[in-house]
């Protein structure tokens, strides 16, 4: 391990640490890459005096870039031109969208092995590849040549005086600064000349004063001296004052004309992104508008990212990319006939109240520190051990307790508005199962371990506002950890749900098995559907990069019509030729009659297809006949949105991850968001938080401890023992399925409003 393959699978070993040799055996064998020159006007050299105009060397060709795991190295159209470096999927995008640019004056040239190197700007790191030693060094060799020539212009440009005009306030204080500076250098020039004079005449006198013979003039002549000493003295000191003076002036005024041109610096760098942002965004509109004559008038129109590229003749198929941050936009825009506005969408009227009454929630978190763990060091010892019952660092979490990445879930809470509209329940389960995989879509970078809920620890989610539900979640006990959560919908439906964890460290691998079932309930139909959760495996425990896999079946039953959905999440395996992450279904009505077809994968997009006809085929395994499905073009159900930018950063949050963790006035005392160890772990003070992650784990083994002493006290007298109840669940039986669970008993929000949490415990 230790090398990013050319053509990597997404769950292979290999970590981040070198790059492959060129060319890559594995991968088809790449076009010969082409480097164009194309000269503009002459550049004086670095070395040169400056002066003249500057003018610029423009050079394009083809070169791979490293996108991601699942990709691996891409052929990309870079343009170098001004000092700034370029790229694109093709060449006719230069006249519409740029997918990023390096700014070679702040960048970092690195060559690497053979064909590649590595370009360092803003903290991100650029792996390109050549075809070749002679081409990889002509780009070489361009960048450096660029890299030296914007330097030197910059330094030119910063010597100039031929700036732009100058505010009035500012060229104000500059003329009195320069004239303050004016007056000093001058009352300088005088003690000079006092110097000089007083010096020669003191030096006259010292002369005289040899040359006497007698004691009585020599007398006269010492004094005389005496006073010329005297004036020459006072003159240094003048001298050596003014010379103070001047330089306090001109440290004082250094100083801010230095933070006057890193501000303006600073302001000039943020311009840029923001016009680059905007450059993505008219792009992102072009291509919705482009794209909305084509709807057919009455049909329901889904999501539709921005990056997807209409019309593009490449032979890669770029709607299957992801996690290319500066390559796509990181907004979407939502093309409906509805008021219904979606998670990290743009509403095409701007000028809603809606929209103006919508809180402005945060898009980024502190940077994730580099600490250094061994995870087998601390882990060896718990092999067969449940995952919940080894004390782990906050090294190993993630921010987020295990209730918010429960409420996670209503990332695409969209889907379930779209199926509470649906009139054929079987097109309403297509959306529910698209809804039960997307749950997944937010774990596929994230192998970190969401923090133990404490025993009555709380969280709530109130997006009334903006998605239209309040979820509030519950932890109801400790061994076995389970978290109980309902969630209320103004656009017509309900979810509830008791999760219990059971993992197990394997040694080589962690499996984690939810226990439990989520229900679903819309009101206008009454459809009820129910359905459980998939194991999740963290591999690579031992060694190697870790990464996680989604595997097992999920059954949705819709207990009112009967209707069924089986969901399958096939297993990666190294040998199969399956799509990684791959996910198949068939919905079939209470006759075991399919409908429709679900594939997709459970990091990306989920994809339903109307079956027409259907037949039995031949060649099955175990003598078992395969039946063969015929059905119409796929339509799209749900597709994965964009990472933040910055994501890898910041633990890979969703956006709405990123938000979960945000402070909220109102809350209970009990809610998440107020938990010390995982608030100091997000500012990234890991050793403050580990100490009050053992300070809170050792409370809650105390407290543990004082019950059962009271179990067994109540056990002896003969008295009933209720133990911990939850403070906003209670235990009943499901009329539809006969199962008991945790539901809402409610209260919660009435409390809230009131501001009357007298009732929480104090568990922080």
């Amino acid at each position: 391990s230790g090398c990013l393959p050319a053509s990597p699978e997404p769950l292979s070993h290999s970590g981040p640490g070198c790059l492959p040799s060129c060319p890559d055996p594995l991968s088809p064998s790449p076009a010969p890459l082409h480097l164009r020159y194309k000269k503009t006007s002459s550049l004086p050299s670095p070395t040169s005096s400056g002066g003249q105009p500057a003018g610029s060397d423009t050079y394009k060709g083809w070169l791979y870039k490293w996108t991601n795991y699942l990709k691996g190295y891409q052929r990309r159209w870079f343009v170098l031109s001004n000092g700034l470096l370029s790229y694109y999927r093709t060449q006719a995008e230069m006249a519409h969208t740029c997918r990023g640019t390096i700014t070679l004056a702040t960048a970092h040239i690195e060559v690497g092995d053979t064909c590649h190197l590595v370009l360092t700007s803003g903290g991100r790191n650029y792996h390109l590849k050549a075809t070749s030693d002679g081409e990889s060094q002509r780009w070489v060799s361009a960048l450096q040549q660029a890299k030296a020539n914007t330097t030197h212009m910059m330094h030119q440009s910063d010597d100039s005086g031929d700036e732009a005009p100058v505010p009035q306030p500012d060229r104000a204080l500059t003329q009195g600064a320069l004239k303050t500076l004016a007056s000093k250098l001058d009352d300088l020039s005088t003690c000079n000349e006092l110097i000089g004079k007083h010096g020669t005449a003191l030096q006259r006198s010292l002369s005289e004063l040899e040359d006497l013979r007698t004691a009585t003039d020599g007398t006269d002549k010492l004094k005389t001296v005496n006073e010329r000493a005297t004036l020459f003295r006072i003159t240094s000191n003048a001298m050596i004052n003014a010379c103070r003076d001047f330089l306090d002036v001109a440290e004082t005024h250094s100083r801010k004309w230095q933070r006057a041109l890193q501000y303006e610096r600073e302001q000039r760098h943020h311009l840029e992104e923001t016009i680059e942002q905007l450059a993505k965004q008219h792009n992102s509109l072009e291509r919705a508008w482009r794209e909305a004559p084509s709807t057919h008038p009455g049909q329901r129109h889904t999501h539709t990212h921005t990056h997807t590229q209409a019309g593009d003749a490449s032979d890669e198929n770029e709607d299957t990319e992801f996690f290319d941050a500066m390559e796509d936009s990181p907004a979407f825009i939502t093309v409906t006939a509805t008021d219904h506005t979606q998670h990290r969408s743009v509403r095409v009227d701007p000028g809603s109240d809606n929209m103006q009454r919508r809180r402005v929630r945060r898009s980024r978190i502190p940077d994730k520190p580099n600490y250094s763990l061994n995870l087998w060091s601390i882990m060896k010892n718990c092999i067969g051990k449940e995952l919940s019952k080894i004390p782990m660092p906050v090294n190993f979490n993630e921010p987020l307790s295990m209730l918010q990445r429960l409420t996670e879930d209503l990332e695409y809470s969209d889907l379930l508005d779209r199926a509470a509209r649906c009139e054929s329940s079987l097109e309403q389960m297509c959306l529910v199962a698209a809804f039960s995989v997307s749950s997944y879509s937010t774990t596929i970078h994230r192998t970190a371990k969401p923090f133990n809920p404490l025993l009555g620890e709380t969280y709530e989610l109130d997006r009334l506002d903006d998605f239209g539900y309040r979820s509030i979640c519950e932890q109801v006990s400790h061994h076995p950890p389970a978290a109980a959560h309902h969630v209320m919908s103004q656009r017509g439906w309900t979810l509830w749900q008791e999760i219990t964890i059971d993992s197990k460290f394997r040694g080589k691998y962690i499996s984690v098995m939810p226990l439990g079932c989520i229900h679903l309930q819309f009101h206008s139909s009454g459809n009820h559907y129910v359905w459980g959760k998939v194991t999740s495996t963290v591999h690579n425990i031992i060694v190697g990069k870790l990464w996680i896999d989604q595997s097992g079946d999920i059954e949705i039953v819709n207990h009112r019509t009967k209707d069924t959905c089986h969901l399958k999440f096939v297993p990666y395996s190294y040998f199969s030729r399956d799509l990684p992450r791959k996910v198949t279904g068939v919905v079939a009505d209470s006759e075991g009659t399919a409908h429709h077809i679900l594939s997709g994968t459970w990091d990306e997009k989920m994809e339903s297809a109307k079956i027409v006809e259907s037949s039995r085929g031949c060649g099955g395994s175990e003598g078992k006949q395969k039946t063969v499905y015929q059905t119409l073009q796929p339509k799209l159900l749900w597709k994965k949105y964009p990472l933040p930018e910055n994501a890898e950063n910041m633990h890979f949050f969703s956006s709405l991850a990123l938000t979960l963790n945000e402070p909220e006035e109102g809350v209970a005392p009990t809610d998440s968001r107020l938990r010390p160890d995982q608030r100091l772990m997000e500012a990234g003070l890991w050793d403050e938080a580990n100490a009050h992650k053992q300070r809170l784990e050792e409370r809650q083994r105390l407290e543990r401890r004082k019950r059962e002493a009271q179990a067994t006290q109540a056990l002896e007298e003969g008295q009933d023992f209720e133990g911990f109840q939850p403070l906003w669940f209670e235990r009943r039986t499901d009329d539809s399925t006969g199962e008991s669970t945790y539901v809402y008993r409610g209260g919660y929000w009435e409390s809230k409003d009131r501001q009357d949490w007298s009732q929480c415990p104090d568990i922080f």
